[in-house]
């Protein structure tokens, strides 16, 4: 037996693993080293397909550094930190400095997140902006896409000389990856201009997903291209990308042009985190890695779209999602009262809504799959959702013990399992 821990909340479960039945699939993480404040001092001095922030920038200019939510691990505080120690010294007034948080249509960063985000010693000095994807006063139009997608943006992007895009490259299910253009789109969009774009990830003809949207792609993504096409609107001065380890470390940081060091940096993540598997198998036990990657079931959603792709039809899937946030949306559970996913597909056909496409793939995965959740969620809630509640991981092992071989994801949004040859 090998002991395992799988991250909940900010606690742990410990899984005694039976290698004989169960494989891990997680990264090789001794292999990274943290990154020290002088290695990012180097990867600044040398960015990717760009001058340094400081020729970059001049010393009247004003600045506007944008940075991720509490439901991102980016490694903010460590980034923001060296960023605008930086500025200073090459003249930049802190007056002339702010941040904002790239929200999109999650709530508003708590004053104790800034603090966590941020450090103390930022949040003292340096002014700090909300966005509300849904309050017309602090939005800005730009026009319109080649698509049709309305654009429109926090004003903040216009009154600043400067934008510096700071966020975290990991797998979404949809856009392909986080980081780089998400920062602006949905990040600082209005919820009109996130409902235009990412309605893109649907093909309302056929059903389903369009060609070329999902895990890891880039090429031929519409959410992706129009999400880029949104942020070429505002023009970035500069991006900066991490990649962050278990501990919420920086373990790569990729910066420069907002959009080719955010393409390297994908380039980098999609070898170093997919593991290549057989086949699928009868159950998966995945973690979602903790909090933050836990904070709600939105979030959490993300790895079990992970456990999908090991876990055979009419499998079992346990994931281990706390949610102390709850849904991450109020209304979430509303996208429920479909009697299936086709139903709930239909429905987004008349009524689209962000969060609804979310619900459509979890019910797609509950529907193909056994799904037990441990997790802070109401029971009734959980069955709502067509998913089977259980207390702790043992009352689901008990559950799943029938089961033949599996796989273990301790971390389960970060590792993409990819089908090979048997």
């Amino acid at each position: 037996m090998r002991p395992i821990e799988l991250a909940y909340g900010q606690q742990a479960f410990t899984l005694n693993v039976d290698e004989d039945r169960f494989s891990v699939l997680s990264i090789n993480s001794s292999s990274q080293t943290p990154l020290s404040d002088i290695d990012i001092g180097n990867a600044l001095d040398s960015p990717i397909a760009s001058a340094p922030l400081d020729e970059l920038i001049g010393s009247e200019e004003s600045v506007l550094l944008v940075v991720s939510d509490a439901t991102r691990a980016t490694a903010s505080a460590q980034i923001v930190n060296l960023v605008v120690r930086r500025l200073i010294q090459s003249g930049v007034s802190p007056a002339n400095l702010a941040i904002i948080f790239a929200t999109g249509i999650h709530r508003a960063v708590t004053e104790q997140e800034k603090v966590d985000l941020l450090t103390p010693f930022i949040v003292q000095r340096v002014r700090t902006l909300v966005h509300d994807a849904y309050n017309p006063s602090i939005l800005m139009s730009l026009g319109t896409t080649e698509r049709g997608v309305p654009v429109e943006v926090n004003k903040a992007l216009n009154e600043y000389a400067q934008i510096i895009l700071i966020g975290g490259i990991g797998f979404h299910y949809f856009a392909g990856f986080t980081g780089g253009r998400k920062s602006v789109c949905p990040g600082l969009a209005s919820a009109k201009t996130i409902e235009g774009t990412h309605m893109l990830a649907l093909d309302f003809e056929k059903g389903g997903r369009k060609a070329g949207v999902g895990t890891g792609l880039l090429d031929g993504n519409a959410v992706h291209e129009e999400c880029e096409r949104v942020t070429k609107l505002v023009g970035p001065a500069f991006g900066i990308n991490t990649i962050v380890d278990e501990q919420k470390r920086t373990v790569g940081i990729y910066c420069g042009d907002w959009r080719l060091a955010h393409r390297h940096g994908c380039e980098e993540y999609f070898t170093n985190h997919s593991l290549e598997i057989a086949a699928p198998r009868d159950l998966v036990i995945v973690s979602c890695g903790g909090f933050p990657h836990d904070i709600n079931l939105i979030q959490a959603h993300k790895a079990l779209d992970m456990a999908s792709h090991a876990c055979k039809e009419g499998g079992s899937i346990i994931l281990l999602a706390e949610c102390r946030d709850g849904f991450g949306r109020p209304d979430f559970l509303k996208w429920f009262e479909s009697v299936d996913s086709l139903a709930l597909e239909k429905r987004l056909l008349r009524e689209y809504e962000v969060n609804g496409q979310t619900a459509w793939s979890l019910l797609k995965k509950a529907e193909h799959h056994r799904v037990y959740l441990v997790s802070d969620l109401p029971a009734e809630d959980v069955k709502r959702m067509r998913m089977i509640p259980v207390e702790t991981l043992e009352v689901a092992l008990k559950a799943t013990s029938s089961c033949d071989a599996g796989f273990v994801m301790p971390r389960g949004a970060a590792v993409l399992p990819v089908l090979g040859a048997p």
